[in-house]
């Protein structure tokens, strides 16, 4: 592309435009982690309407998240190359073709197909390359912009699977996923096209600074992605990532069915992933701006050490309000999970290849999200107990915080 004279717009010094960066990135985490984690609402109707066992029915939501994190390996280096808002607008809209037809099948096997890459590929064309873009955009509040825009999960967790319950009570499963793909397609898009890459069009440095002179990476591009790619602080941080993720996504499947096991209400029951957004987005609040005070390395490591210690908390919960207890703790953990992530590879690796090697990263989380929450849904139907899912997931929480504080002081 030929270099332009044209100076570049001059962000209003008032209101620094990487808030509505934020502001785009949270709509679009909001739309689609809101459409995903409300599929606990669904499973006990779909189990019903296709006369189907809980382990299949929960392979829809483990097909979904397999790709929307997997494909950040290709979101990713796209949003580096072309940019992140046209992929955002993109994603929005499959996540509503994907809701709309879903409300349309007429097998379970549809289903997978249509829920399975509708929001499969609508969350994983918009979620890396809309957070990588807020990195860009920050560096003395990374922490705390980083986990604002991701707080759009814990929202959409808080608030999604109520209003999908309610609308399923009086709707049913089928109308409820066609509002909800409207909505996506409409809210989301509309939203996304706040996202943008870079805060020098603007004139601008991160943090709305002027803009001043950079220092410029050496080496090749290839180069220097490969040897981040294999030094050991990356490799220990995608390890730890993988292994924790087996335990990552299975209360927002099982949580509501366990509950119901016990004797708690539907309507009880359903707001338990409510409080998991609770909890999800007071620690993206809070917790990103205490780790950037604290270290962010450290408290990543932190949110490791949380998530394992509430899944014990799930092992001896057996009613409502200890369930509630752990939802609460879990997403407070969790959400500082999600929003330091994407603060700590950047702190680690630098800007220059965020949106890949977020993406890459992102691909140990995948392979979790497919085998976890479905394995925990056959070891049910197998022993009519969720205990070995709870337990095994204390142990890989217990890994990977252990493999995350040896490689974290690498070089």
């Amino acid at each position: 592309m030929r270099p332009t004279t044209t100076d570049p717009p001059v962000s209003d010094p008032r209101i620094f435009y990487g808030w509505f960066v934020v502001a785009g990135a949270f709509a679009v985490t909001f739309v689609g982690f809101g459409s995903a984690y409300s599929f606990s609402a669904f499973l006990i109707p779909l189990q019903h309407d296709f006369a189907a066992s809980r382990g299949s029915v929960s392979l829809v939501f483990s097909l979904a998240g397999f790709l929307y994190f997997g494909l950040g390996v290709v979101t990713g280096p796209l949003a580096d190359r072309w940019g992140a808002k046209g992929l955002a607008v993109a994603g929005m809209v499959l996540i509503g073709i994907g809701l709309a037809a879903a409300s349309m099948a007429r097998s379970l096997g549809a289903v997978y197909l249509a829920y399975g890459l509708g929001v499969g590929l609508g969350i994983g064309c918009s979620y890396v390359p809309a957070i990588a873009a807020v990195q860009r955009w920050f560096v003395r509040r990374r922490g705390f912009a980083s986990g604002l825009a991701v707080s759009g999960i814990g929202v959409g967790t808080l608030v999604v699977p109520p209003i999908a319950s309610l609308l399923i009570g009086t709707l049913g499963w089928r109308e409820t996923y066609l509002a909800f793909g409207a909505f996506s397609a409409v809210a989301g898009a509309g939203m996304a096209v706040l996202i943008e890459d870079d805060p020098r069009r603007r004139g601008l440095a991160p943090d709305g600074d002027a803009a001043g002179s950079t220092i410029p990476a050496s080496g090749s591009a290839e180069a220097v992605l490969a040897k981040v790619l294999t030094s050991r602080r990356f490799v220990g941080l995608y390890a730890a990532c993988f292994i924790c993720s087996f335990g990552l996504f299975v209360p927002f499947v099982h949580l509501v069915p366990y509950a119901l096991d016990h004797g708690v209400a539907q309507s009880a029951a359903v707001l338990l992933v409510g409080a998991i957004g609770v909890g999800s987005t007071a620690g993206r609040f809070l917790l990103g701006g205490v780790a950037d005070r604290l270290g962010r390395p450290l408290s990543f490591l932190l949110m490791f050490v949380g998530m394992g210690l509430s899944f014990v908390i799930w092992f001896f919960s057996v009613s409502l309000w200890p369930l509630a207890l752990f939802a609460l703790a879990y997403g407070v953990f969790y959400g500082g999970f999600v929003a330091l992530a994407p603060a700590v590879v950047i702190d680690y690796f630098g800007g220059r290849h965020v949106s890949s090697l977020i993406g890459i990263l992102y691909t140990s989380v995948a392979f979790g999200a497919l085998i976890g929450p479905s394995a925990a849904g056959f070891a049910f139907d197998v022993s009519r107990s969720y205990t070995l899912p709870i337990l095994i997931s204390v142990g890989a929480y217990a890994v990977a915080s252990a493999v995350l504080a040896v490689t974290s002081r690498a070089t």
